[in-house]
């Protein structure tokens, strides 16, 4: 494999786990508060925000275009969430919008000079 090759996929799966960090982080008080779980939730809450702020930190790109790219996957992430975790049925526009937000993340993230 070339190493732009292992470069994208380590992005990628950095991404991922930072979306994953994210959802957790934010899953946690929804339970807390609208589904009367423990508050002792909050610990495990705060731990995963603190890994996503940290996981996001680590691309070496400029911010901005991490921010851009890192919310397409995010986005695909959540909807696979939605299915998974939520027990929902991803719906056609639910499929079209995760297609598009991921084509405009990986044109970002190819970009000819490099994801700098």
């Amino acid at each position: 494999m070339r190493r732009t090759t292992l470069q994208f996929l380590h992005t990628l799966g950095l991404f991922i786990l930072t979306a994953i960090a994210e959802i957790v982080g934010c899953y946690l008080p929804y339970l807390i508060l609208n589904k009367q779980k423990s508050a002792w939730l909050w610990l495990p809450c705060a731990l995963s925000l603190m890994a996503f702020v940290y996981l996001l930190s680590l691309h070496p790109a400029a911010s901005g275009r991490i921010y851009a790219a890192y919310g397409g996957v995010y986005v695909a992430c959540a909807l696979m969430w939605l299915m998974l975790v939520d027990k929902v049925a991803l719906s056609a526009w639910d499929l079209a919008g995760g297609a598009l937000v991921l084509a405009g993340a990986l044109v970002v993230i190819l970009q000819p000079n490099g994801f700098k």
